[in-house]
């Protein structure tokens, strides 16, 4: 990741967390404009283009944003991008402006990996188990893996908390051939 998207995804987390705007609203309207960003190839190479000045790209903003409803608040951080010639970076800013976000809001992201398939029970169990883990509110991806055999790998950030089958034995496996 380039060094100006965190400063450009700090810069609009601090414009939001000032003005208290709603950040469910913001982040709908980031994935409003990333679905017609990914899904126009014409639309990208438009902003993308240097010789196409940066006015006439705003102005397209502007016209593209009377039927997003963009907030005024997101709608210039995108216009801000493209007179920097950054709007190419638009998804890593948003990337990088939720997981701060998620930060701020003390809530962690955590990656469940199972052998099998989990009710919606045995799930909401895990993630509270997990947030208890984690000193935080959660926020789980889960993955299957038959080849952990059995039991769970939760990984938070950087630590990967084994519980699978096919870890106990690695480990005991390690274990007896060490000595």
């Amino acid at each position: 990741m380039a060094a100006f998207v965190a400063r450009y995804a700090q810069a609009f987390l601090e414009v939001v967390t000032a003005a208290k705007l709603p950040t469910a609203a913001i982040d709908g309207g980031f994935t409003d404009f990333l679905a017609t960003w990914d899904g126009s190839p014409e639309l990208r190479e438009f902003f993308v283009n240097p010789a196409i000045a940066a006015v006439r790209k705003v102005e397209f903003l502007d016209k593209l944003n009377e039927k997003l409803g963009l907030w005024k608040e997101l709608r210039n951080l995108l216009a801000v991008l493209i007179s920097n010639d950054r709007i190419g970076a638009v998804g890593d800013v948003a990337a990088a402006y939720r997981k701060l976000l998620q930060e701020q809001l003390g809530i962690r992201q955590a990656e469940i990996v199972t052998a099998r398939e989990l009710g919606a029970a045995e799930r909401e169990a895990l993630v509270a188990e997990v947030g208890k883990l984690a000193g935080a509110r959660v926020e789980a991806s889960f993955k299957l893996d038959a080849a952990i055999l059995g039991g769970t790998v939760v990984r938070i950030g950087s630590t990967v908390y084994d519980g699978s089958v096919r870890g106990r034995l690695d480990r005991l496996k390690e274990a007896l051939t060490a000595g």
